[in-house]
């Protein structure tokens, strides 16, 4: 295509699957362009849980990039709810092995780090993508501005509002009752909580507040809520000052421990953020979808966007990352192809990633998904059905910790 720029591989979107499917194509001696929108890192959203397997997806990553972020976050030892309607605490499954919650923004700029310099491109907002049939039908992205780019693959890690994600076929994201505001807070003197994850529960207020250590000065915390009218939380998108302070009224009429408020009150306010309405893509629907159109596929949240109910959507984009990486480079990518050859085995490289991937992430979706009902607070008989699902599905509860996605 005349005046088109030309990459053999795009990447389309920053976030963590973005940076983690990059750098995983580096070290199989694949070059790649990443396609950021935003004119620096999207490092916001506080910290991320990472489990077992999460961490065994980082170790195929580079042990620079896993071994930093060990140093930068404790080991959680165990997690707990605790009901404030009766005063009861019972500890719930957390997984099995290795867990720590690590900042975001030392996630994404380790992960950048490790890539090689020119490898990420700010500024470049794709809006629409297509398959030129006179380019031998390669797909071609059009991007915000007017440039355009012709590449031989394309990965899109754009999140739950995929442009890529619409593109091959995926229906739109659904959404759960609960809203959410997740923040940090810091601690100069150092805090004396131990290394637990507690949540605190009042089902008369239908308010969950969870609490992590991330290291011996600092605390992720969150508040998932019954959301009201949409109008009304417009107004929260708008000011994380004033975010802060809903969250704090909110909290406070309801009588949670005043250590909770403080918390809160206390925060950086730079790092608080608000979600509307927590999003997930309907397990049914990851079944029967084919993710693929030609040579562009999916990956994180663009493909399998779950709610936070499980602690697995960071960690299962980090597992898509290595498997998708893997197959590319047993495809030969890298190597000298004709287009013809290069569409061929590629194509079946990104079927067998879906193929490899697909029941791994219905399951996990499946899990989250009745996990997100029952907190949400059904009726009895609604209840009653669920848990005797989870029962059949997933008698072990610490199963998805458990997974290895295998060598890169």
């Amino acid at each position: 295509m005349e005046g088109a720029e030309e990459h053999q591989i795009v990447i389309v979107g920053g976030g963590i699957s973005g940076l983690a499917t990059a750098l995983a194509l580096h070290r199989k001696g694949i070059k790649s362009v990443v396609l950021e929108r935003g004119d620096s890192l999207r490092d916001e959203g506080g910290a991320i849980g990472i489990l077992a397997n999460g961490w065994r997806a980082l170790d195929q990553l580079g042990l620079s990039v896993s071994d930093y972020l060990r140093q930068t976050a404790v080991l959680i030892q165990r997690s707990l709810m605790i009901s404030l309607d009766n005063g009861t605490q019972k500890e719930v499954p957390l997984g099995v092995g290795e867990a720590r919650c690590v900042k975001r923004g030392d996630l994404i700029n380790a992960l950048a780090d490790a890539l090689p310099f020119g490898t990420i491109r700010f500024g470049c907002s794709v809006i629409s993508v297509e398959l030129d049939s006179a380019a031998n039908s390669l797909p071609v992205l059009h991007l915000l501005g007017g440039n355009t780019i012709v590449a031989k693959l394309v990965i899109g890690c754009d999140g739950g509002r995929s442009v890529i994600g619409k593109f091959v076929g995926l229906k739109p994201t659904r959404q759960f009752s609960y809203s959410a505001v997740r923040g940090l807070t810091s601690y100069p003197k150092g805090h004396t909580y131990k290394h637990e994850f507690i949540r605190w529960r009042k089902n008369d207020s239908s308010i969950l507040i969870g609490r992590i250590p991330i290291d011996e000065k600092c605390v992720y915390w969150f508040v998932a809520f019954k959301s009201s009218s949409p109008q009304v939380e417009e107004t929260w998108k708008c000011d994380q000052e004033f975010v802060r302070e809903k969250t704090c009224e909110l909290v406070s009429a309801n009588k949670f421990p005043k250590e909770v408020i403080e918390m809160i009150k206390t925060s950086e306010v730079e790092l608080i953020s608000f979600t509307h309405r927590l999003k997930y893509r309907a397990p049914w629907d990851l079944v029967f979808r084919r993710f693929r159109k030609g040579t562009i596929t999916v990956a994180g949240d663009a493909l399998h966007v779950m709610g936070p109910f499980l602690g697995q959507g960071g960690s299962a984009g980090l597992e898509d990352a290595i498997v998708l990486a893997r197959r590319l480079s047993e495809a030969g990518l890298g190597g000298e192809m004709d287009d013809e050859t290069m569409k061929k085995r590629v194509g079946e490289a990104m079927d067998d990633y879906i193929k490899e991937r697909r029941i791994r992430l219905v399951g996990l979706s499946t899990q989250t998904y009745l996990t997100g009902m029952l907190i949400q607070g059904p009726q009895l008989f609604f209840k009653i059905f669920i848990i005797l699902v989870m029962i059949v599905l997933f008698r072990d509860v610490k199963g998805h910790s458990k997974y290895d996605c295998g060598r890169l």
